[in-house]
């Protein structure tokens, strides 16, 4: 019999309980302290762990800062795609930071959250790159655990999914559906992770979207994760080729059918 205690991130959690700390009061002190008025960010936000997208938006000329962007920790850019006003914020990598942001983002007016995260190929779908759209991913990170009790899988909102899937089966990159690994420690990643990974079917391991859809379900929040998968973990030369403007004009594309179809997708 195993009597040693859970570690500590399982125990004396209360997931019904308020925060005492919460998105909406540092964000007001944030104004207060950085002179900036109460306004909204786009409704449609981005999270761009890589940053590809947001240097690529850059270069092109094509952002510029969302000054209602109170948050500490980040800058938010704006650009213009499918008719609508879009927010991202790159080099959100992994799941504390991810769901930090994602938390003010929603506080400061986003309807619907995407993440298109770059992520090491387990189980192969196809030819390299292409993307998944994650149906739910396994909880090997600890953000998670501080929104829903513990399970092995944060799913995704099925409703949500099936929406979105629909907006952007036809917009050009290579879309799968899939389960993925979320990990907090992406250099642990052993012979036997992999080999148990491909034993539960999964497709792929990224650093977000477990902690992400826990969120999203804690909160009723509409979130979606896209896993851009782009490598085999670095265990062959040419590996990380993520495609034109390392794999920005891809993304862009799936981006761009989401704005077009924003409020088909928000609508039950």
């Amino acid at each position: 019999m195993n009597d040693k205690p859970l570690p500590p991130i399982l125990r004396h959690k209360d997931h019904a309980a308020p925060s005492v700390f919460a998105p909406d009061g540092l964000l007001r002190e944030a104004r207060r302290q950085k002179g900036l008025a109460q306004a909204h960010v786009p409704e449609l936000c981005l999270l761009d762990p890589d940053g590809d997208i947001v240097r690529h938006l850059m270069t092109t000329g094509v952002a510029q800062p969302v000054t209602a962007w109170a948050c500490y920790h980040s800058v938010m850019h704006g650009f213009e795609l499918g008719g609508r006003r879009v927010g991202v914020v790159g080099c959100a990598v992994g799941a504390p930071y991810a769901v930090l942001v994602a938390e003010q983002m929603f506080a400061s007016g986003c309807r619907l959250l995407l993440s298109i995260t770059s992520s090491g190929e387990l189980a192969p779908l196809g030819p390299r790159p292409y993307f998944i759209l994650v149906e739910r991913a396994l909880r090997d990170e600890g953000t998670s655990y501080h929104y829903l009790p513990a399970e092995d899988y944060a799913p995704a909102d099925p409703g949500l999914l099936a929406r979105l899937g629909a907006a952007i089966t036809d917009c050009g990159p290579v879309v799968h559906r899939g389960t993925t690994w979320t990990t907090d420690a992406p250099f642990r990643e052993t012979v036997e992770v992999i080999e148990r990974g491909n034993a539960l079917g999964l497709a792929a391991i990224e650093m977000e979207s477990a902690a992400l859809y826990a969120l999203a379900a804690a909160r009723g929040l509409p979130i979606a994760c896209l896993a851009h998968v782009t490598n085999a973990m670095a265990t062959t030369h040419g590996d990380f080729e993520k495609g034109e403007a390392g794999g920005a004009i891809d993304a862009l594309r799936i981006v761009e059918s989401v704005a077009l179809n924003l409020e088909a997708i928000l609508s039950p």
